[in-house]
This record gives structure tokens, C-alpha cells and sequence, in this order.
């Protein structure tokens, strides 16, 4: 059993869910990062479509040391850790990834596509009902900034998802 266990922990990210939650997991580490959101803020222009894609990286953003409120600090960190925990639940339930009959099929990528789409929408349309007054209003408007995230960045996950990552043996 302890050789197999390792097999399937070894091979977990070579599925196209395992992959595509491996790609969310890095983009919310490095993009939503502190210091990639302030080089973004520093260093781009929203007034350009490449700086504007740039600071949409760090939507997801967390943080571990601010200025900002606590409650503030643990929606932002809310938000985060759900859209990678949601891509996988979503990644999981969309048949794309897991009946596509043979790896790297367009399904496969339009369901990782859609599950950060998804994730992004849902991670914030959750994270801002955890505010102390949240209203009606401001979960739709999470929830459409979230779901604008997934569609400008989660092909970076579909194209994860195509297939998993296969090793070269």
C-alpha cells in the first residue's frame, strides 16, 4: 500500500482537476500576493488593457500584514483561499474533466475555464456575505467582479486542465 499511496499522491496533479487546482493555487499565491498586488498598483496603468490585465491578476489577493481592518484582511483572505477550494469542487463536478474519453480534449479546457469562473464568482459572492452589513447589492457586485476575474484568467487553468500534466516517462 505505502508504494501505491505514493503513486496516486505522485500522480493527483497529472488528473485534469488535480492540474487545474495546482495552476489556481499558484495564481492566487504569486498574483494575489502582497507584493505582486502593489508592483501591479506601482507599475501599471488601468488606462491600458495590459495594466488592467495585470492588477485583474491580483484580485484574489491575501495578505498577512496591512493597514487595512481585520474584517477587511479576512474577506480578502476568504476570497483567496475559496476561489482555489471552489475551482477544485467545480473542476470535480463539471463532466468536462472528468468524462472527456481522452486527455487534452476542448472540453477539458472550457471546464477549467468555467470552474475559475465560477469559483471566482462564487469565492466572492461568499466572502462578501461574511461582512458585518453585507448587502444584496454588494454580493452581485463581488459576484460579478469575480466572475470577470475567472473569464480574463481562468483559461490559465483550462489549459492546465487539458489533460493534467503528464511527466515525460
Amino acid at each position: 500500500m505505502g508504494i501505491r499511496g505514493g503513486m496516486a499522491l505522485g500522480n493527483r496533479y497529472k488528473t485534469a482537476p488535480g492540474a487545474g487546482t495546482l495552476a489556481a493555487l499558484i495564481l492566487v499565491l504569486v498574483f494575489g500576493s502582497p507584493w505582486y498586488a502593489d508592483w501591479a498598483q506601482e507599475n501599471t496603468s488601468p488606462d491600458t488593457a495590459g495594466g488592467w490585465w495585470l492588477r485583474l491578476l491580483a484580485w484574489p489577493h491575501w495578505s498577512f500584514d496591512t493597514d487595512d481592518s481585520l474584517r477587511d484582511v479576512i474577506v480578502g483572505d476568504l476570497k483567496a483561499i475559496l476561489v482555489v477550494v471552489l475551482t477544485a469542487l467545480f473542476l470535480y463536478l463539471l463532466p468536462g474533466s472528468q468524462l472527456a474519453r481522452a486527455r487534452g480534449t476542448i472540453s477539458q479546457f472550457f471546464a477549467g475555464w468555467a470552474a475559475y469562473i465560477f469559483a471566482g464568482g462564487f469565492a466572492a459572492l461568499l466572502a462578501t456575505l461574511f461582512l458585518s452589513n453585507p448587502s444584496l447589492l454588494g454580493a452581485f457586485n463581488a459576484a460579478g467582479s469575480g466572475a470577470q476575474y475567472g473569464l480574463f484568467t481562468g483559461w490559465i487553468v483550462g489549459l492546465a486542465s487539458l489533460g493534467g500534466w503528464r511527466g515525460t516517462h
